[in-house]
């Protein structure tokens, strides 16, 4: 596996297609979909039901590859790598959030979070010592011997943002992550994500709420397995949903 690209952007897609085939009929999910994103960048990715979204956010979490076209994360073409190497840029590279926080129900958040250290093979004293710094940075220094069922949901989202960033992954990606929350914890989840970015993380999220879009710098949009609009998000109250 090749070493990462000095100050590569973060993600390069080169005409990415992905086709699925169902018994004798092909869905072109993506039909050619080409765009970068630079380090510190804060992106949303919208678009309706069957747009291709959730294809394109599998292909750059390294959960799926593309059918044709090239894909680089931090610098490595992930295309020409074997399901090993391709498990440890995920572990390495990526942090992940879900709309269902996906935290282990029987285990303290501290170890929760590290949870990833441990599949990376660090020294117990080393994950602990790390998990509880992440816990500090999104608000939860006082809740690592807490588990899950002792959280509100809120509370919960944040572990889960914790556990994507302890690994210090050159991409955060996040799939709906305010979508089990009330308003009034969206937006205090969405505030956290923008003090990540502004120290320095970059964050794709994927979403099909407009209000929650407009928290990135940037919004792109899918269509029928296009990008049918690349633009600040700072236009989206006047542009509406897709």
């Amino acid at each position: 596996m090749s070493e990462p690209t000095p100050n590569a952007p973060a993600i390069v897609i080169r005409d990415v297609t992905k086709t699925y085939k169902m018994g004798e009929l092909e869905v072109h999910a993506l039909r050619g979909v080409s765009f970068e994103v630079a380090r510190g960048d804060y992106v949303a990715i919208m678009g309706p039901s069957g747009s291709g979204k959730s294809t394109l956010m599998n292909l750059i979490g390294c959960l799926d590859r593309p059918s044709t076209g090239t894909y680089s994360l931090d610098g490595i073409d992930v295309g020409t790598l074997d399901d090993d190497h391709l498990a440890a840029i995920r572990l390495k590279k990526l942090g992940f959030v879900f709309q269902g926080f996906n935290l282990l129900a029987r285990t303290t958040a501290v170890k929760n979070v590290a949870l990833p250290l441990f599949y990376a093979g660090r020294p117990q004293r080393e994950r602990e010592e790390t998990a509880a710094r992440m816990l500090a940075e999104v608000g939860l220094g006082d809740r690592g011997r807490h588990k899950p069922n002792e959280l509100s949901g809120g509370q919960q989202q944040r572990v889960a943002i914790a556990r994507a960033l302890v690994n210090d992954p050159a991409v955060l990606l996040a799939d709906e992550p305010t979508g089990n929350l009330d308003s009034q914890t969206s937006a205090e989840i969405m505030t956290l994500f923008r003090q990540l970015n502004r120290s320095g993380r970059t964050i794709i999220m994927v979403t099909h709420d407009p209000e929650t879009a407009r928290n990135a710098e940037r919004v792109i949009r899918v269509r029928d397995g296009l990008i049918v609009s690349d633009s600040p998000a700072a236009g989206l109250a006047e542009t509406g949903p897709p």
